[in-house]
């Protein structure tokens, strides 16, 4: 008999976001507008902390609206890390901006502070400044926080900060997402938390989440009619999906604490294994728990898994790889490259069990 199948990261549901779609419902909000938008919001600001926040489509919209909103326009330069999804660095190309990739370094897999410094040395000498800097913290992981913001503030480059993945994870006490000019979280149903998908525009400047808020909504100009004076976006975010988000603040802390004990089963079980870890000064809310293994290695297991009925995921392919990025400037060595050729991500569901993870690291060990 088949074993039920285990997915990646799979929703996982306290039981109070029910009550709040259907208190929705009966109130009749069932639009870009609503209590549980306003409540969404004021739970994230609390929670990171930050001044401002604004309930949106995506996380990618978030980071677009950051772009126009820093005054990146066509032929501008921004950096972005190269290890990452491609949500991170295609809304420079909504702005008709160059993107500008640097690799990852090893302990945190996110970006290089010595490539980043680097780069900007070299696009300062070429005569391009870069505009801003989007920097991810990939699985959860803080990035080396203190060299990247220094750098940041030495060339006046704005950071805005893709917390998309890391919800919950914190660097020297403070909560990710809360670092950056602007920063961003992504709601996506993968994700640590869901609203079935959706994401936050953070910013302690109040004019940034003012504008954001603006341009999320078709940039209606305030009058007694329809009344435009600039392009703006259909990218707010649904009630019935903020009503989803202010369920699952209920009990994010208790999924965060399950993320780090199936992560903490993982290695306990595969001691032998290298894993993404944290260092000093870095709490990772583990989103998902990733393993290195020799090349060519991770091919073989995710197939194993996948024939146990068992989802895992390849790790990033870098984005200064890809195709549509074939002519971009990319900045570093092989880094990315080959935690790409190495790299798995395996099943880290809150919903999954001791049981489950010896399942899964009992097929791994035989493979190894």
């Amino acid at each position: 008999m088949e074993q039920p199948r285990i997915f990646l990261s799979p929703p996982f549901m306290g039981g109070e976001e029910l009550n709040q779609v259907l208190s929705a419902f009966a109130d009749n909000w069932i639009a870009p507008a609503g209590p549980q938008i306003v409540a969404f919001e004021q739970k994230i600001s609390e929670y990171l902390p930050v001044d401002y926040t604004v309930a949106l489509s995506s996380g990618t919209a978030a980071i677009h609206l950051a772009l126009i909103i820093l005054g990146i326009k066509e032929n501008d330069e921004v950096i972005c890390s190269s290890f990452t999804f491609c949500g991170s660095s295609n809304p420079i190309y909504y702005q008709k901006a160059i993107p500008i990739f640097i690799d990852s370094e090893t302990k945190t897999w996110n970006m290089c502070p010595l490539a980043l410094e680097e780069a900007i040395k070299d696009r300062i000498a070429k005569g391009k400044k870069p505009k801003a800097i989007i920097l991810v913290h990939l699985y959860g992981m803080p990035a080396q926080l203190d060299a990247i913001l220094a750098i940041s503030k030495h060339y006046d480059i704005p950071i805005i900060e893709d917390a998309a993945e890391a919800l919950g994870s914190s660097y020297r006490g403070q909560k990710l997402g809360s670092f950056g000019d602007i920063g961003i979280l992504s709601f996506n149903g993968n994700k640590i938390i869901t609203t079935s998908g959706g994401g936050m525009f953070l910013s302690n400047t109040k004019k940034y989440a003012e504008k954001a808020k603006f341009l999320s909504t078709q940039a209606l100009d305030i009058a007694p009619y329809y009344l435009h004076s600039e392009v703006g976006f259909n990218y707010r975010m649904s009630n019935i999906c903020a009503a989803i988000g202010v369920g699952q603040m209920k009990i994010l802390d208790q999924i965060i604490e399950k993320t780090r004990l199936i992560n903490f089963w993982y290695r306990e079980y595969l001691p032998e294994l290298e894993f993404l870890t944290e260092s000093k000064n870095t709490y990772s809310n583990h989103w998902l728990t990733c393993i290195l293994l020799p090349k060519g290695k991770n091919k073989e297991i995710k197939e194993v898994l996948e024939a146990n009925n068992i989802e895992s995921r390849f790790l990033w392919n870098p984005m200064h790889l890809q195709p549509l990025n074939a002519t971009i400037p990319y900045y570093g060595k092989r880094v990315a490259q080959n935690l790409f050729e190495r790299g798995l991500c395996l099943p880290s569901g809150a919903a999954l069990s001791q049981k489950d993870i010896i399942r899964i690291t009992k097929l791994i060990k035989a493979e190894l």
